[in-house]
């Protein structure tokens, strides 16, 4: 079997990396197997069934968001495949970078010639993946299926739905997603006559997390502040009482990047008023993007300049420190939708300032609050959850509880997704 893979952006091949080890994984036991059998009778009555196929993975990188980072350095630290093409398309319009992933995709596919084409998610890439096995009539996997915002203004809403529409297989990370797809009508008949089949595989973001958890490491700049705060012969007693706390690890991770709230001047600034507000009595850390940076820097108007005076900014961190700051907080504050599930993996409860989530079984259980960008709400948000930790009542334990409920495949989505593709006919 050789499949296909299409990812555009650093957090995909992330994800994409728990599969490509689950392929790793089940070559090697084949591999084992045929060693096993010298005899060519005993061989081909072990091996001439279809989970015992290999499985060659081609993966492509259109090159969406171009990524410094994402050197060979990268791939060895995250324990990724590198890429088998490079395709450099980035930095333009959606329509002109989807148009002309297609056109290289199809290229690539017309050479190499797959039994699958692989998509993550919801990005121009995941998109232009999907049109080009729908025109060649390649079978389709798409791997975060059925999620939904309901918000069509989003470019990824769109990507999404259009993708799910021509899979052969979608491959749901949670029950919510399966209703979404149900209650649209899927599944579909494909031009092969064949129905999608629809299946909840877990989240293979849980894999991940599972894996780089033994591999995450302190960010240098916390580390540095650490260093600095236990200095006996340090004299900056501002940044000493700053950051007493994070020395116990006792601090709320936050992030804003999302477009709604950086390019929106009241959001972003009810937002960090708020978070300055809850930073006098409990530090908060917040990697910033440079995007945002900017953006927060032009809104700081000689009025607005104590927005972020109480807050631990610190520069952007890779993955593995991510994990690592999120391992290591009490609460997360943020608005990414990755971020939010990386929370529950980790057993944290999460403050997340959009109006929507896709991830709406995560408000279900308790451990999501939405809170949007009103300051009052993120502020009263932050002190109910003050309130219930401080407490010992059954609230609180069911709380607990609800945060230990597994709701996305416990780890083994990436060994589920392959099972489906070597079963499916």
């Amino acid at each position: 079997m050789k499949i296909l893979t299409i990812l555009g952006a650093r957090p995909q091949f992330i994800k994409a990396g728990s599969v490509s080890r689950a392929i790793a994984l089940h070559n090697n036991q084949v591999a084992s197997l045929e060693s096993l059998f010298s005899s060519e009778d005993s061989k081909n009555q072990k091996l001439q069934t279809k989970n015992q196929e290999l499985i060659t993975e081609i993966i492509v990188h259109t090159g969406q968001h171009y990524d410094a980072n994402m050197s060979d350095i990268f791939f060895d630290e995250m324990q990724i495949p590198k890429p088998n093409y490079f395709l450099g398309i980035g930095g333009k319009s959606h329509g002109a970078m989807t148009g002309q992933m297609i056109e290289k995709i199809e290229e690539v596919a017309l050479k190499e010639n797959p039994d699958w084409i692989m998509v993550y998610g919801d990005t121009n890439s995941t998109l232009a993946g999907a049109i080009v096995a729908s025109k060649l009539h390649i079978k389709l996997a798409h791997i975060e299926a059925g999620l939904r915002s309901f918000n069509m203004k989003m470019p990824e809403e769109v990507n999404r739905i259009l993708t799910d529409r021509v899979s052969t297989i979608l491959f749901c990370p949670t029950d919510t997603a399966m209703k979404n797809l149900k209650a649209e009508g899927f599944p579909f008949t494909l031009t092969t006559n064949h129905q999608q089949l629809i299946t909840n595989v877990g989240d293979v973001m849980q894999d991940g997390a599972m894996f780089y958890r033994h591999l995450a490491k302190m960010p240098k700049e916390v580390s540095s502040l650490w260093s600095l705060v236990s200095s006996e012969d340090s004299k900056n007693q501002k940044l000493q009482t700053v950051n007493q706390k994070l020395k116990t690890k006792n601090y709320i991770l936050c992030t804003i990047h999302r477009a709604e709230n950086t390019d929106d001047e009241t959001r972003l600034r009810s937002i960090f008023e708020a978070l300055n507000e809850i930073a006098k009595e409990k530090q908060i850390i917040l990697p910033l993007h440079p995007r945002t940076k900017k953006l927060l820097e032009n809104l700081q108007t000689k009025n607005q300049k104590l927005l972020t005076k109480n807050l631990t900014i610190i520069d952007p961190v890779g993955y593995l420190e991510m994990v690592w700051l999120i391992d290591n907080c009490d609460l997360v504050m943020t608005d990414s939708g990755g971020l939010q599930k990386e929370a529950y993996f980790f057993e944290k409860q999460c403050i997340t300032l959009r109006d929507e989530t896709e991830w709406v079984e995560l408000v279900e259980c308790g451990a999501n609050r939405l809170v949007g960008a009103d300051k009052e709400k993120i502020v009263s948000s932050y002190q109910l959850l003050v309130s219930s930790e401080n407490s010992k009542n059954d609230e609180l334990k069911t709380k607990n509880q609800k945060l230990q409920t597994n709701l996305y495949g416990g780890g083994k989505a990436s060994e589920n997704i392959i099972k489906e593709l070597l079963r499916y006919e």
